[in-house]
């Protein structure tokens, strides 16, 4: 297993900040040895295709090919306005895609082809192609954004063999399909090699902008990472992954996205509940589409592997470097993407010698950002293994995932889970720490950067998330400052009456500071999410609105210029399980509209969307009846084989 960096910086680095009791006492993250702060100017490197562009300031667009990687900055700014001038969009079929397999072409790949479950060694992936049986396979849905973003032309989804592509009976022309071999701590134990057990990466294009793209079908087969499993996926859980994609992006929140979900037409096997009662789903795929599909555990399991694999964790670090963060390739050549950091003194941490340090600091930032922007939202991952976090900063595999609907810290989707709670709502922030720790283990393993470098990464985490958490709850109450006791008494109040985490917020921008409404009248605004509140609670409830709109008064901004702008942080519409569900019922008999429809309401979630209201209702009482829930509380990607059971696996495989 792989040692982790010590030192003294704890849990309480962010506890201290924190307004409201995040973290459960069940876990502990490791240990860290920081003495001082030091200080970091980097660059922010998130895409409009992962955030919601007006969300967004106006980033200069950092992935390019190797062939343009010199590109000026004049050249770039030229090209760029350009694009605003109204030339014609770019339209491309399916067989006209601009590939550049830089993944398979620049890293070691498994000699071996075959699907047979096995040890992977000294390679990154392995070459298999889709092998899912089909019948009259079906588009279902379909994401006109992640099109555009491709440069895919729309009548593409017309096509009468676009089910058959996409689905993997048909091969896309020009693509070079693979499995990833990762690792990953699963539930705070190392797992060994997990990979890529039912995704096939069909290859890696460029669009007309130069960023890097990936294709992905999730549940089109069999690879060498499938261990017991048959590589497939069901249609209830590919509806949940393509809706929460292309939701989470609505929201703003960097993500992997979804081109389109598919049927197969065949039947899958599942035993849905663990219970020894399997059953026939519908099967079906999700074409998953990111910047790059590498995680913490792509690292990892080299270095897990000893000194004959450190080469490839400094390989597969050089190639992430390249052409994912080239600004950081870049940091001794220019003045303008350097990084700087620490005091006067010869003790700080000096970024633009080491390449690796300065990434490892970014990877931390963005990982910090990101579960900042879950906690603002109410989203619960639900599996923050390291194999399930995205070295790019983006939500990644969307299993046991869930909305807060009545507030609760220890809320979890993962019912896997619910014995210690390690991945609920409130522990997020400390386990995004853990997991930093765990990447940053890995690359001193790997000799690519020391342990006060590691430290400082992780640092980086604890300032990023605590400087971003502040700012997003500072703006979902409209206020011009942190007032932490202020939101602390807020989230309090909220737990004790279970109230609906985002009904409330977006409640919220509806409070007047009127200095002649009655304190009768206080809590008319709040009155549709404060139910069956008695007496002494309601009394705690008017004594904040008090405090809170003595806030408001004194900052000065008018109450419609505060409810414009609360209304673009707090979102109207979100996922949430009983929706989810409902769609899947009605996919499941072959009607595939509101399935359509949630994804047209979901990505406008901050607008009012005049007859969608009832998307915004709080969860009907079937919803939280046992037999009623969403049955994706109960399945879990399939792991937690014993450690020890699972290398005896890929010992008596390994031959094969």
């Amino acid at each position: 297993m792989l040692s982790t960096p010590r030192s003294t910086f704890t849990r309480t680095a962010i506890l201290r900040f924190l307004p409201f009791a995040f973290f459960s006492r069940s876990f502990s993250p490791p240990p860290l040895s920081i003495s001082r702060s030091f200080r970091i100017r980097s660059i922010s490197h998130s895409k409009s295709f992962f955030r919601r562009p007006q969300l967004l300031k106006s980033r200069v667009l950092m992935d390019i090919s190797a062939k343009d990687r010199n590109l000026s900055v004049e050249s770039v700014t030229t090209d760029l306005k350009n694009q605003t001038l109204g030339t014609e969009k770019i339209r491309l079929k399916l067989d006209d895609f601009n590939w550049d397999h830089s993944f398979v072409q620049q890293l070691p790949g498994d000699p071996k082809t075959n699907t047979n479950p096995r040890e992977v060694l000294h390679a990154c992936y392995t070459k298999v192609s889709p092998s899912v049986e089909v019948e009259k396979p079906q588009l279902v849905a379909w994401s006109e954004s992640v099109a555009e973003f491709l440069d895919l032309d729309p009548k593409e989804f017309e096509r009468p063999d676009f089910p058959l592509i996409f689905s993997g009976a048909t091969p896309l022309v020009g693509g070079l399909s693979y499995a990833q071999c990762y690792g990953g701590h699963q539930f705070g134990m190392w797992a060994g090699q997990l990979g890529d057990g039912r995704a096939i990466t069909l290859g890696e294009l460029l669009n007309s902008r130069a960023e890097r793209l990936e294709l992905q079908l999730k549940g089109a087969g069999k690879t060498p990472y499938s261990r017991f499993a048959d590589g497939l996926a069901v249609l209830r859980s590919s509806i949940r992954e393509f809706l929460c994609s292309e939701a989470m992006h609505g929201l703003g929140i960097p993500t992997t996205r979804a081109l389109c979900l598919v049927t197969t037409g065949k039947y899958v096997t599942r035993d849905m509940f663990y219970d020894g009662n399997p059953k026939e789903e519908p099967g079906a795929v999700v074409c998953r589409v990111a910047q790059s599909f590498l995680r913490f555990g792509s690292f990892q399991i080299h270095a897990s592997r000893g000194k004959e694999d450190l080469n490839i964790v400094r390989a597969l670090a050089d190639y992430t470097i390249r052409h994912h963060f080239p600004h950081i390739e870049n940091i001794n050549k220019s003045e303008s993407l350097s990084f700087k950091t620490g005091e006067e003194s010869s003790s700080g941490v000096d970024l633009t010698s080491n390449k690796y340090a300065a990434w490892a600091v970014e990877v931390a930032e963005r990982t910090a950002s990101l579960v900042a922007s879950w906690q603002g939202v109410g989203f619960t991952h639900g599996v923050l293994n390291t194999d399930n976090m995205s070295v790019l900063g983006l939500t990644i595999d969307y299993g046991p995932f869930g909305f807060l609907d009545a507030f609760d810290p220890s809320y979890t989707p993962n019912t896997t889970d619910l014995p210690g709670r390690r991945y609920c709502f409130g522990n997020q922030p400390d386990i995004g720490l853990w997991n930093i720790a765990q990447f940053t283990s890995t690359l001193s393993a790997a000799h690519l950067i020391n342990t006060e470098e590691a430290n400082y990464a992780m640092e980086r985490y604890g300032t990023k998330f605590m400087d971003d958490y502040k700012s997003i709850m500072t703006r979902k109450l409209g206020l011009s400052k942190y007032n932490k006791q202020l939101i602390s008494e807020l989230l309090n109040n909220m737990s004790v009456d279970k109230v609906d985490y985002t009904n409330f917020f977006r409640s919220l921008s509806n409070i007047r500071t009127d200095s002649s409404i009655s304190e009768a009248e206080l809590l008319v605004p709040l009155k549709a999410v404060l139910l069956d509140i008695g007496k002494e609670r309601k009394e705690a409830w008017t004594s904040w609105v008090q405090t809170y709109t003595q806030e408001l008064a004194a900052s000065g901004i008018s109450d419609e210029e505060r409810k414009v702008e609360m209304n673009s942080i707090n979102p109207k519409y979100i996922l949430r399980n009983y929706l989810c569900q409902s769609a899947i019922d009605t996919a499941e008999q072959g009607d595939f509209e509101e399935v359509r429809r949630l994804l047209k309401v979901m990505e406008r979630p901050y607008d009012e969307q005049p007859g969608m209201e009832k998307y915004a209702r709080l969860p009907p009482a079937w919803a939280y009846r046992p037999e009623g829930r969403d049955r994706s509380f109960l399945q879990l990607q399939r792991f937690l084989y014993n450690k020890y059971v699972v290398q005896i696996f890929l010992i008596l495989f390994s031959s094969i």
